[in-house]
């Protein structure tokens, strides 16, 4: 779908920007959320202190996106004649939808008439009848608003004898009641008709049919805003801190005055005051000249400028939120659940803070379940709440500062002498029996290395005999008259003796070599 032509018409949009900015119930100075922050001083330096804040209003039809049906609905195609009720008889006007002059098409409802001359959209007539003659106006803007002041539309020729406005917030998914308007509430709906006036504090969202708006002579139908805000601050809103204070406590109150989409559902026309003439059904039909929506984007008092980015409204977010409607809380700043600004105490931002995940990482997440903050997808083999933990297998270099990427080191246990791979917040892995180590690398005295077995380090089986030396716990050193594993041969028994002057020990007997067999055949 291509823009409006407003919108790539800059004479008319630098006209519309100065008329966005211009608020229409409340003037700026007047207007309490018109900042979203201040700068604030303390101990700590200069900060800024966020306060609930909320664009300006403006007419909203300027933005609007016009659609009618069912198709076929709108008058000209193929051209046709029509009445009017002032002049029943005389069916001299035509609608041709080939012709600039006598075609009514569905955007003359939000132009800019000039120079007195009024524009409209019209319907075919009721030529059908008695089949009904309904016709549906649906208005979008793609963006939730807050009505500011009285939904004004203008009818051509007659008002509807009965008609209903309804809103979506949803942008047109599901649809509500937002008004009820009949020339006789009980005959139409099957309800009792009100007024605005008759709806008490407690119950000022309640949906009401009115016959204030149907008699055929005049031409506007109104859904009446300002008599609403009126109950809580008075008829001429001069205490709009009551009405601020009702929006904040009163379930439902705000949210009563917000929509993306309004819709006109037209379900009979104006009839002159009489019953349905059958010989002239070219009287009847629906024509609408203007539709008035005073409104501001809804941002959720965080953002007190409403742009146009792409074609459509966009708030332009403070308090570290972000999102269309400034609905959601920015990447990094997601320290608590999101919340709207509050209009108690005047003024209050309940801005997001930074997630406090150390420089680990730039997300966190709100659990209210349980009421915790906690960090999302921490970096640099950090865990934690707040990234402050080192992973498992990792330990903390307490020489860095917690924020250094390389706080969290790696254990670096030896699979063979350690009981699993990781270690204690001062890096010292857990050993098997007989091993040592910061790694878990050595053998304490005593113990032998020895890879693939249950144990990395085993007992000695025998000590160094005749004088030979332990190295390293891996194997003995033998004087020169001994060898074998543990020094117990002695070399002079393969030569048939050894000289005075040998080394070590005189001769063994055989009774001591059978011992010494029987001790190594035990260690074996």
């Amino acid at each position: 779908m291509s823009p409006p032509k407003w919108l790539t018409d800059w004479s008319h949009l630098s006209v519309f920007l100065l008329v966005l900015l211009l608020p229409m119930c409340w003037s700026q100075t007047d207007n309490p959320f018109e900042k979203c922050s201040s700068s604030l001083s303390s101990e700590e330096g200069v900060g800024w202190q966020p306060y609930a804040c909320q664009p300006p209003s403006a007419n909203m039809k300027e933005f609007m996106q016009i659609r009618v049906d069912p198709p076929g609905i709108t008058c000209g195609n193929p051209p046709e004649r029509f009445c009017t009720l002032e002049n029943p008889y005389l069916c001299s006007d035509e609608c041709d939808a080939s012709s600039p002059d006598l075609s009514h098409p569905p955007q003359l409802m939000g132009d800019r008439e000039r120079s007195g001359l009024i524009t409209y959209w019209q319907t075919v007539t009721w030529s059908r009848y008695p089949e009904p003659l309904l016709a549906n106006i649906t208005l979008s803007w793609n963006k939730s608003l807050e009505v500011v002041d009285d939904v004004v539309i203008t009818f051509e020729y007659g008002r509807p004898t009965s008609m209903v406005l309804e809103k979506s917030v949803d942008k047109g998914a599901t649809w509500q009641p937002y008004q009820y308007y009949a020339d006789d509430c009980l005959e139409a709906f099957g309800m009792s008709p009100k007024q605005v006036s008759d709806l008490a504090p407690a119950n000022l969202t309640r949906v009401i049919c009115t016959e204030n708006y149907s008699r055929w002579e005049k031409k506007d139908v109104v859904f009446e805003v300002r008599a609403r805000f009126g109950v809580f601050a008075g008829p001429k809103l001069i205490n709009m801190d009551a009405l601020y204070t009702r929006m904040e406590t009163m379930k439902g109150l705000r949210d009563f005055f917000t929509f993306t989409n309004l819709r006109l559902r037209l379900l009979r026309p104006a009839l002159g005051g009489t019953y349905v003439q059958r010989d002239n059904l070219l009287k009847y039909f629906y024509a609408v000249s203007n539709i008035e929506v005073p409104a501001r984007c809804k941002c959720n008092l965080h953002a007190s400028r409403c742009v146009l980015r792409d074609a459509t409204l966009q708030c332009d977010c403070e308090h570290n939120t972000t999102g269309q409607d400034c609905q959601l809380c920015r990447g990094g700043f997601r320290s608590r659940s999101w919340r709207a600004g509050s209009y108690l105490p005047l003024p209050k931002g309940t801005a997001n803070t930074y997630c406090e995940c150390n420089g680990h990482s730039n997300r966190c997440s709100y659990i209210e379940l349980i009421n915790v903050v906690t960090c999302v997808s921490c970096k640099h083999n950090t865990r934690g709440h707040n990234c402050q933990y080192c992973r498992l297998g990792y330990y903390r270099n307490a020489s860095l500062p917690l924020d250094d990427e390389n706080i969290c080191a790696e254990c670096e246990c030896n699979p063979e002498g350690s009981t699993h791979p990781h270690c204690s917040d001062d890096g010292l892995c857990r050993c098997k029996l007989g091993v040592t180590g910061r790694r878990c690398d050595s053998c304490l005295p005593g113990y032998t290395w020895r890879e693939g077995g249950e144990n990395a380090c085993d007992s000695e089986r025998l000590v160094c005999q005749n004088g030979g030396t332990c190295v390293d716990f891996q194997g003995c050193v033998c004087p020169d008259t001994y060898t074998g594993t543990f020094c117990e041969k002695n070399v002079c028994l393969k030569k048939g003796g050894c000289s005075e002057n040998a080394a070590g020990s005189p001769l063994t007997s055989h009774v001591y070599l059978l011992t010494l067999s029987l001790i190594t055949a035990s260690f074996s």
